[in-house]
């Protein structure tokens, strides 16, 4: 099937997956942390996942934060993220469910993918964010979300207007 994509971004991605057989992936909104947030200082996550009542995530197939720097890291410095839970949405007492090592700004170019596994049933919380701790970096701009973790490709992530043939 051939399409024309209006979006040049779609259109890259296409291609890509006509030439290996691939399908197209979808990232749910509902698990959609950061969509191109632009990091400036120390923030939280745009978004926050609301697990709703049935709080027993991960049991079955493991899950995972998949996170896709978008624009390179500014400033030197590093990036820490931590996934963190809370019984409450305004995130009165979260706890850390799990955190990554700090990154060097050098790493975290355009593209970049980490990928942060979470263990069985670690997701006890309502409701989930990413904390993202700048150590003198001055910007970044990032994309993340929550996936099985059977279902995330590791693949080159290109910036936008990048020709693939």
């Amino acid at each position: 099937m051939r399409h024309t994509f209006q979006d040049p971004e779609l259109a890259r991605m296409a291609v890509i997956a006509a030439k290996y057989g691939a399908r197209m992936g979808y990232v749910d909104a509902q698990n959609l942390f950061s969509d191109a947030q632009a990091l400036t200082v120390t923030a939280v996550s745009t978004n926050i996942i609301d697990h709703g009542q049935d709080r027993n995530i991960g049991v079955g197939t493991p899950l995972a934060v998949v996170v896709t720097v978008d624009v390179a890291a500014a400033g030197g410095g590093t990036l820490t993220i931590a996934v963190q839970g809370d019984d409450n949405s305004g995130f009165a007492s979260p706890g850390t469910v799990a955190t990554t090592a700090a990154i060097a700004a050098a790493t975290l170019v355009a593209g970049y993918q980490l990928v942060i596994p979470l263990g069985p049933d670690t997701l006890t919380e309502r409701f989930t964010r990413l904390n993202y701790t700048m150590a003198t970096m001055t910007g970044i701009t990032v994309t993340a979300y929550l996936a099985p973790l059977d279902q995330i490709q590791i693949a080159p992530q290109y910036a936008a207007g990048v020709t693939v043939q």
